[in-house]
């Protein structure tokens, strides 16, 4: 009896992508890194965002250019094992995987946070396992249900959003910060600092995590050389503005931090000073909302990368490369990914956040790295102006901004991501018997449309 394929399910939108993005990133992380970044620039929060979106669109650019080459729900991975070697591949997707794997944990941890502010009776345990538990069974559902609940979710959080603007405008007109509702001071004067702007723009940069993860999910849209270059744009510029606009508004009404009693943690007291208790506590409505939209975007990422790494049987394929023959979903990742964040209930968010950065970086790096490779190395484009500038000097930039970060990156983050680089090594060496035979691998080929084996697996569908 011949045995079929099972894929993943062609079957997401533009725009269910970019919000999947969108989630991903959190609308409602401006106010939580509010205060912190005040300080560190002056008062020139709404600047360090623009800063930030620079880096971050240029490798947006270079994310477009490897999509285009490898329609594949790998990401960086997939590119530097294309283009690089697939050993290095490897172990870019195995760093990445510690970002991929400890944002779920965060999310789950700020969920406690915000519940146990309102319930601070219930055991903390709970609402880590609760949230888990919600998370894992919403992206068990096929894709097409995980991103329209994750449409709800953050056009729910923009609503938030754009009530405060118009709550922040009021308060304007009534004199309250600048007193004037066009103002170049949260951009610009006297007293910003350039160091001071590039400290703020690194802490902004992870804001911005997630607008790349969409390319995980490559092989759930029809036309993903189309679709996923423009979604992954279209995140990081949304965002972006979406930051930049918010945080204008915030920086005018609270010029300086005086007054707050926490400006560490300052969203609640921003909405209690703006507009009131009932403002607040939809205000925490949304931040609940933006932990599940950004807990459910993390964890689809996290799974379709296992799934990928399993699939070239670098990862164990019977477990990792399974696909659910009726949700088209990967089921069994789901659920490992599930089981590994509800272990969040041992971490503290500082902890757990301190994992995330290094994968992000290490991953934002070596895309930019494939473009000179794949482009320039492999396929002598570089020859032409044209070509010496879209595939040498865009993907310099956006590997120097990158650097910068890499020159900001916590310490613990450091030594915690080559503590986890050095395990992948170790596997790496013990699964190709000391660098002795290659990483197996599937290649597939695919036309204008979609591959033998997509349609077999659209017909399952």
């Amino acid at each position: 009896m011949k045995h079929e394929t099972v894929t993943l399910k062609r079957s997401l939108k533009l725009w269910q992508i970019v919000l999947m993005g969108i989630g991903y990133m959190t609308p409602m992380v401006v106010f939580d890194t509010f205060g912190i970044a005040s300080d560190m620039t002056n008062g020139h929060v709404p600047t360090s965002y623009i800063i930030a979106l620079v880096g971050m669109l240029l490798t947006a650019v270079s994310y477009k250019k490897m999509i285009q080459v490898f329609p594949n729900a790998g990401s960086a991975y997939t590119y530097t094992q294309k283009t690089i070697n697939p050993h290095l591949g490897f172990l870019v997707g195995w760093s990445a995987l510690m970002d991929y794997l400890f944002l779920p944990m965060v999310n789950a941890l700020i969920f406690q946070i915000y519940l146990s502010s309102i319930f601070p009776s219930v055991p903390s345990w709970i609402w880590v396992v609760s949230f888990v538990i919600i998370v894992t069974l919403l992206n068990l559902r096929s894709v097409n249900f995980t991103a329209n609940f994750n449409t709800f979710l953050v056009v729910f959080q923009m609503t938030i959003l754009v009530l405060f603007v118009a709550v922040s405008i009021k308060a304007l007109l009534g004199g309250m910060g600048e007193g004037t509702l066009f103002s170049m001071k949260p951009f610009f004067n006297q007293n910003m600092t350039s160091s001071g702007l590039i400290a703020g723009a690194t802490l902004m940069c992870f804001s911005y995590l997630g607008f790349d993860a969409v390319a995980m999910l490559s092989e759930e849209t029809p036309n993903p050389k189309k679709t996923i270059p423009q979604a992954i744009f279209l995140v990081a510029l949304i965002g972006g503005v979406m930051f930049t606009v918010t945080s204008y508004f915030i920086q005018a009404v609270f010029p300086t931090l005086e007054g707050f009693k926490h400006p560490d943690a300052a969203a609640p007291e921003i909405a209690m000073y703006v507009s009131g208790t009932l403002f607040q506590i939809v205000f925490l409505a949304g931040g609940i909302a933006g932990t599940l939209s950004s807990g459910m975007s993390s964890h689809a990422s996290v799974s379709r990368l296992l799934y990928v790494m399993g699939r070239d049987r670098i990862l164990p394929q019977s477990f990792f490369g399974y696909v659910h023959p009726k949700l088209r979903t990967p089921s069994r990742n789901i659920v490992l990914v599930g089981v590994v964040s509800a272990t969040a209930i041992f971490f503290s968010l500082a902890t757990a956040t301190s994992f995330i950065n290094f994968g992000a970086l290490i991953a934002f790096s070596f895309v930019n790295i494939s473009v000179i490779a794949h482009y320039a190395v492999h396929q002598k484009q570089h020859r032409s102006a044209k070509g010496f500038w879209s595939y040498i000097i865009m993907p310099l930039l956006g590997a120097a901004a990158i650097g910068v970060l890499w020159l900001n990156l916590e310490r613990n983050s450091f030594l915690l991501g080559i503590g986890w680089a050095i395990a992948g090594l170790v596997y790496l060496v013990y699964a190709t018997k000391g660098f002795r035979r290659q990483l197996s691998s599937i290649e597939f080929k695919e036309t204008e449309e979609m591959s033998p084996l997509m349609k077999v697996g659209e017909k399952q569908g």
